[in-house]
């Protein structure tokens, strides 16, 4: 084996026009991606709110159609997203250090990847019928024949899907990271458009109700065909910033020797995690699409008692919702903290360690708690403004929304605790932590299904509130062997005074909701979906100045260190001189080096709800050179990539930022398999 260097890299020299214009370009691609991340969003939303306008958020057509479109990405995460991930990403980076910037090894990566997705793709959508027949229960045969029809053309999208998680990366390892963040703009903008279409041609569904017994070929090709016409595009666009690299990309043959076998054995245990996480989803949402197929059943039989049966469509968009604080504040902490704890791991510090846990899981909090009372108080609202008109759709979606809303800090709490895991290149433990979570969720979602049809979604829901809590105590039972203890009294103190303010935000938010008739059902906010819009604008503020001064009340620091990167940010790019610019050759030459590209850390330890594809989980992650990442300072490092000297254990060196930091979820070690000295088998580390 070989033996472990010790020499460092010498520094690369930085002067005053470096640093000036460094920091005006990490301004720039913190605002477009930021900007492209908020718009995205807010896209999604409106294809969400168009959707139940067009189909109806209670009706079968949209159980369905939700159903089909959510299976591209699922079986793509299940099938191939930990492989891609875990394996082809860091090889990407790796590469496009090499003198070529990795123009014939990656080359060779994205043929055998394309046609890899290209036969899965193909195999997977001519087996449509018995794809449908594996994730759904109770269809009817006409629903059956809707739901394939969906299918064929949903499924092409796990192609695009898998191409566009290796552009972005391909982009991401030289520098280019706007493109990847606004692409999944196009993809709204198009399926918005094939469901404006669909009003505009067909009529929205409370005026012109949609039905399996109405519904046409044209109808699926405005709502599936736009659907999958979306993602093409969103990937399509991806490939002109490509070419603009010049990498000299073409079909290229020959992958003996690439090292991926070899990269696939060190991440066993992510990918085993990952496919266990994503089977036991796709049983629970198995069991979800059960109520659907009942509520067509009573509507075919005129029973009035059809419309009060909530289907997966309810669960969706409860779930978008709900998963809204954590997509936007705690993923994104957690990403940055992620460098702390890597550093701290490596060098044995576990007070260290213990200390950036400790910090993460108390400044998210101040976002999750609030979101989570913020969502169980406008409930009623945002259940009205995405019924699609229908006022007990609404009240259905409320009521789901109101049981997920108080586990989002859970949520995200463990989604940080994760982090140290990997942190501390144990992939094991989180795929222990995930199979008791799996089993959970099996043995539950099995019970689940002998319930009322309309107390289904609702006990899903139950699950994953209950899973995510569960998630916290069993993470928390590992941490506390690798950490000792976990600083419980001043993340209890500071969790408590944020749930003292939230709650009397809440209470401020009521009062509001009050006066605007959201507790009587023929109040103003109930009257209509303009009405809901105006009463979540009008109390949502009203919730956050209240908030915000209970916090100050009761001396909650924690809400400086949420509000100090992003301030900072700002000052920068304020005191950043414009029209500074990079000049060509001499000492004032600014060389953009890769960011670290992130795989995606969700492998399923947190239980989804959502199926629909999120194009953050192949994002970018935080620029490694910023001061935020470093509170001691910033190192310097090699001129180079990311992973310079990986041949070497764990000797993973930063570009410009520090030393020694893996990739997330994946061991850096590359000498025999079994052998990591930092990585525990069989409960033995190697002397």
């Amino acid at each position: 084996m070989k033996t472990m260097s010790s020499a460092k890299p010498a520094p690369v020299p930085s002067g005053p026009a470096d640093s000036k214009a460094a920091q005006s370009g990490e301004a720039r691609s913190s605002a477009i991606m930021a900007a492209g991340t908020l718009v995205s969003r807010f896209l999604g939303f409106a294809k969400t709110w168009m959707l139940a306008a067009a189909l109806g958020l209670g009706s079968t057509v949209n159980d369905t159609f939700i159903n089909a479109n959510n299976l591209p990405n699922l079986i793509f995460l299940l099938v191939a997203g930990g492989v891609f991930n875990a394996v082809l990403v860091p090889q990407i980076i790796k590469a496009s250090k090499a003198p070529d910037k990795g123009a014939d090894y990656i080359s060779r990566l994205l043929t055998l990847a394309v046609l890899v997705l290209l036969v899965l793709t193909l195999l997977v959508t001519l087996l449509a019928p018995s794809v449908i027949q594996l994730t759904t229960q109770g269809y009817s045969p006409q629903q059956k024949a809707l739901a394939v029809s969906f299918a064929f053309w949903c499924l092409p999208q796990i192609f695009f899907y898998g191409l566009y998680a290796l552009l972005t990366q391909v982009l991401n390892a030289h520098g280019a990271f706007g493109p990847a963040m606004w692409a999944p703009i196009i993809n709204n903008i198009v399926a918005i458009a094939g469901l404006g279409m669909f009003i505009g041609i067909m009529g929205a569904n409370a005026a012109n109700p949609h039905t399996i017994d109405n519904w046409g070929p044209f109808q699926t090709i405005l709502v599936a065909g736009f659907s999958t016409i979306g993602v093409v595009a969103q990937t399509a666009v991806l490939l002109i910033p490509v070419f603009r690299l010049r990498l000299g990309l073409r079909p290229r043959f020959g992958w003996r020797g690439v090292g991926l076998g070899h990269a696939a054995k060190l991440s066993v245990w992510t990918l085993a995690t990952a496919a266990v996480g994503q089977f036991a989803f796709l049983y629970v949402m198995r069991i979800a699409t059960i109520p659907g197929a009942e509520r067509l059943r009573l509507q075919q039989a005129g029973d009035p008692a059809a419309t009060s049966i909530p289907g997966n469509a309810v669960l969706e968009v409860a779930s978008q919702l709900y998963l809204l604080p954590h997509s936007i504040i705690a993923l994104s902490l957690a990403t940055v903290l992620f460098n702390r704890m890597t550093r701290a791991s490596q060098d044995g510090d576990r007070a260290a360690l213990r200390n950036a846990l400790s910090h993460g899981l108390r400044t998210m909090a101040v976002a999750t708690v609030f979101g989570a009372l913020a969502l169980f108080a406008l409930a009623g609202p945002l259940g009205m403004f995405f019924s699609g008109g229908q006022r007990q759709d609404g009240v259905m979606l409320a009521q789901t929304l109101t049981i997920l809303a108080l586990s989002t800090p859970f949520m995200s709490a463990n989604f940080m605790m994760s982090r140290v895991f990997y942190a501390n290149e144990d992939a094991r433990t989180p795929f222990f932590i995930q199979l008791v979570l799996a089993l959970v969720n099996l043995t539950a979602a099995f019970t689940i299904q002998f319930l009322p049809f309309d107390q289904i979604i609702f006990a899903i829901a139950i699950l994953y509130t209950a899973g995510n809590i569960l998630s916290v105590i069993v993470s928390a039972t590992f941490l506390r062997r690798l950490l000792g203890h976990l600083d419980g009294p001043r993340i209890a103190s500071s969790y408590i005074r944020m749930g003292y303010a939230a709650l009397g935000s809440a209470l401020a938010g009521a009062v509001a909701l009050w006066l605007l008739g959201s507790y009587n059902p023929d109040g103003y906010a109930w009257s209509d979906r303009i009405a809901a819009l105006v009463t979540i604008v009008v109390v949502g503020p009203v919730m956050l100045a209240a908030y915000f001064l209970l916090l100050k009340l009761f001396r909650v620091t924690e809400l400086q260190d949420l509000l100090q990167p992003l301030l900072g940010r700002l000052r920068r790019r304020a005191a950043a001189e414009p029209g500074v610019e990079p000049q060509a050759g001499g000492a004032a030459e600014v060389r953009r080096a890769p960011e670290r590209a992130t795989v995606s850390v969700d492998t399923g330890l947190i239980p989804r709800i959502s199926g629909e594809f999120d194009a953050e989980s192949f994002r970018a992650g935080p620029d490694i050179r910023e001061e935020d990442s470093f509170p001691y300072g910033r190192p310097a490092g090699p001129e180079g990539g990311y992973l310079p000297a990986e041949d070497l254990p764990s000797t993973a060196q930063g570009g410009l930022g520090k030393g020694d930091v893996p990739l997330p979820g994946r061991r850096t070690y590359q000498g025999p398999a079994g052998h990591n000295p930092y990585f525990p088998f069989g409960g033995k580390k190697k002397k």
